[in-house]
């Protein structure tokens, strides 16, 4: 037959758990994403390209293009 168990074992278990969850995403947090870069990838260049909205229907063009030709 099975014994019972005593409530602060129970809650010794509990606690123990709780602790081990916490550690866990703790480290898990202070890892970060692997591989991270303080600097943007040499591809890009840094420059960053405008977009502004004509209206509806249309497509937006980037600023300083020539656009469509008429």
């Amino acid at each position: 037959m099975l014994d019972r168990i005593r409530s602060t074992e129970r809650y010794a278990r509990g606690l123990a758990a709780a602790v081990a969850a916490v550690a866990a995403l703790v480290l898990a947090a202070t890892m970060g994403p692997a591989g991270a870069r303080a600097e943007p990838p040499s591809g890009s260049g840094g420059q960053v390209e405008q977009v502004t909205e004509q209206g509806p229907g249309t497509w937006p063009t980037p600023t300083g293009s020539a656009g469509p030709s008429a």
